[in-house]
């Protein structure tokens, strides 16, 4: 008899762990929808934080570039060898140049820079407001009348979505002139060729369209920090776990929104 159940209550237990998790991911979905339409909802009325703003423009850009740059440099550097190192099977090795200034400019500038913030950015975000909630500075705020949400999150948020297409632009330059280094210095290509064909090949949407990502992915990475860090555990397990749940899940929707926004913008 024993036998003849064990399928069954298997199969139910199955059941049930699916349907929780499920549940799980909708109520999820929901929680986070409600505080993303809090935060464009408290970004258009006032009282508004210009000083807290500034600040985020710094925190968030000016001392983001840095590692932003340094990525995009040794990734048109990495990028220029390995297309000469294929081209050159085909002797095709005056593409090199086209490849790179399209790879930078559509795709590893603002994926590259999206997963840097992510890691520099959004775990301080996450590490940071998590602190103030366990600590209950956020619950001092409100007994001050002060809205966290204008205060904590809309200036992070909207410095996200502001400074990295500025940082993806200057990656894009930084990004070039590392496939010019290496091409110029290394593969023995003549400089104003290689530039000739790097201005002629690239174009608006090409730029443009990295931007565009940007400026998504920054709203990722910093409505995903605040998230976190504003629902954060109690405890430093808690604030641990809410920074690492910010990165992980910032990364995962920057991959996933890079593949629909590249269909949307080049189908």
């Amino acid at each position: 008899m024993n036998m003849k159940l064990n399928p069954l209550i298997w199969t139910q237990g199955l059941c049930q762990t699916i349907g929780a998790m499920v549940l799980n991911v909708f109520s999820l979905v929901g929680v986070l929808s409600i505080f993303v339409f809090d935060t464009i909802r408290h970004t258009f009325t006032p009282p508004w934080y210009p000083s807290k703003l500034l600040a985020q423009f710094i925190s968030i850009g000016f001392y983001s570039l840095a590692v932003i740059g340094m990525t995009a440099l040794f990734s048109g550097m990495v990028i220029a060898l390995q297309s000469y190192t294929g081209f050159s099977r085909f002797n095709a090795e005056g593409a090199v140049a086209n490849v790179v200034v399209l790879t930078i400019t559509r795709e590893l500038a603002p994926v590259l820079a999206g997963l840097m913030l992510a890691a520099r950015v959004g775990a301080s975000i996450a590490a940071e407001i998590g602190t103030m909630r366990v600590t209950e500075q956020i619950d001092a705020l409100r007994t001050l009348n002060v809205n966290p949400m204008k205060y904590l999150v809309v200036p992070r948020v909207l410095a996200g979505l502001i400074m990295l297409p500025i940082l993806v632009f200057i990656a894009d330059i930084i990004g070039v002139l590392g496939g010019w280094l290496v091409g110029v210095y290394v593969l023995d290509f003549s400089s104003a060729g290689y530039l000739r064909q790097t201005l002629d090949f690239v174009t608006f949407n090409d730029v443009s369209s990295g931007l565009i990502k940007a400026a998504v992915f920054g709203l990722i990475v910093t409505i995903m920090g605040c998230y976190n860090g504003y629902n954060s555990g109690r405890g430093a397990q808690g604030v641990g776990r809410a920074t690492t749940n910010a990165v992980v899940s910032s990364a995962i929707l920057i991959l996933i929104f890079n593949y629909i926004l590249t269909q949307v913008l080049f189908a």
